[in-house]
């Protein structure tokens, strides 16, 4: 078995190695091997341009004729539109446009409706996965600024710098919350993503398969913190983006903004990392209770204790409820550690359901 076959369709992978040519490259992640031919039959190099939509037919149009239909080291390019349960006809709209696929699903946010797209775009043989909205808020020009980290074998997830730090479309205060946010994301991912929240992002094979979607507000976040904890090469590149006129459907307000993306950080790293966060706070309970047992031990040597049976009982269940905390994190890395298991379970399932 070589490193990094994930990324390799079943059918090359059955043939007799002696019978492929085969060179060193970093496609799918460094270091791994490329079948470029077999049985004198070119390995050919599928590109799958997928679209989230949700009543999107006005701009849909549009956004489909700017983007490329050939480009440089990539053999076929296919578009694939997932209607979350548009009721304005987006998906008619996208079939007289002339996309290859469409994928129709219930109203279900655009969480499901990206995880959703995944599954579609695996199921037809991609072996890259470009993401980006139907409003033309990123430039369809810089495709092939996300394509050149995976091309070149440096990364698995490629994602859009919109430099957020400085984009005109965002108010101060959303600079500010979008560079913050990006901080956080990266710190709880061990990487180093500077627009975390930006839709506009290429996948290989492998880390497609790897994606497995938990929540239902957004994917952008959530899955960067599973990248990184999959240990996938993340790259950021800078892209431009447009203007749009409608109004975001995902922040309806900053402060639903505010407490959906800290719910997601949150729970994220938590998922990951169950042991240090609960193990952090029991760690803390541990030491403010001790405090108030000091005191009144400190009280006891000096009058008895006399009046201060307070601050023993309340340093007593801090400890407690300390240790429990601590005891939670070690059931909690447990059931992570079951998690995990399951997530290679479930890619090995997907890569055989996938590649036949």
């Amino acid at each position: 078995m070589w490193a990094g076959e994930e990324d390799l369709p079943l059918f090359w992978l059955q043939l007799p190695t002696a019978l492929c040519t085969v060179e060193w490259t970093g496609w799918g992640g460094c270091g791994h091997k490329k079948i470029i031919s077999c049985c004198g039959i070119l390995a050919a190099m599928k590109l799958i341009i997928q679209i989230p939509c949700y009543n999107e037919a006005e701009s849909l149009p549009h956004t489909l004729s700017l983007l490329p239909r050939q480009l440089e080291g990539i053999d076929a390019i296919e578009i694939l539109i997932i209607d979350d349960g548009s009721t304005d006809g987006t998906a008619d709209a996208a079939r007289a446009a002339g996309v290859n696929h469409i994928v129709r699903i219930n109203h279900a946010g655009l969480a499901r409706a990206f995880s959703a797209g995944l599954d579609a775009s695996l199921r037809l043989g991609a072996d890259i996965i470009i993401n980006t909205d139907a409003d033309n808020q990123y430039d369809a020009e810089d495709i092939p600024r996300l394509l050149e980290p995976i091309l070149a074998g440096r990364a698995q997830i490629v994602i859009g710098d919109r430099g957020v730090a400085t984009f005109p479309a965002f108010s101060p205060l959303k600079r500010r919350l979008q560079t913050w946010g990006s901080a956080v994301v990266s710190s709880a991912a061990g990487l180093t993503v500077p627009d975390a929240t930006s839709g506009f992002r290429a996948l290989t094979r492998l880390a497609a398969q790897r994606t497995f979607i938990a929540g239902e507000y957004s994917y952008t976040l959530e899955t960067i913190i599973q990248a990184g904890n999959h240990h996938l090469l993340v790259e950021s590149v800078p892209v431009r983006a447009n203007r749009t006129e409608r109004p975001s459907r995902l922040m309806r307000s900053i402060g639903e903004y505010l407490v959906n993306s800290t719910v997601t950080i949150v729970r994220s790293y938590t998922m990951y990392r169950p042991l240090r966060v609960f193990a952090t706070i029991g760690g803390w309970l541990i030491i403010l209770g001790l405090i108030p047992i000091i005191r009144f031990l400190f009280f006891f040597f000096q009058d008895g204790g006399a009046g201060h049976l307070q601050s023993l009982l309340l340093g007593a269940v801090m400890l407690i409820v300390g240790f429990q905390t601590v005891l939670i994190g070690l059931l909690a890395d447990l059931i992570r550690f079951n998690r995990k298991m399951l997530e290679e379970i479930l890619l090995r399932s997907r890569q055989q359901d996938q590649d036949r």
